[in-house]
């Protein structure tokens, strides 16, 4: 991700394709906030449950299509 991707006070939101230990969506996180951006929210198209993903991801308002 570039520096100049999100300017401070932008919301932005995490799509991915799928949330296992929830280290990616963790990590780019981190990396929005970083840059001064709050994350609205984060996607997923499937969730692994049993590798307990959403659990790193804090109160983040988190959505995925399909839970396994």
């Amino acid at each position: 991700m570039h520096r100049d991707a999100i300017r401070p006070g932008e919301r932005v939101l995490v799509i991915d394709d799928v949330l296992a230990t929830g280290g990616t969506a963790a990590a780019t996180c981190r990396l929005v906030e970083e840059l001064g951006g709050g994350v609205a929210g984060l996607g997923f198209l499937i969730e692994i449950t049993s590798l307990g993903g959403r659990a790193r991801l804090g109160e983040r308002q988190v959505e995925s299509l399909a839970r396994y």
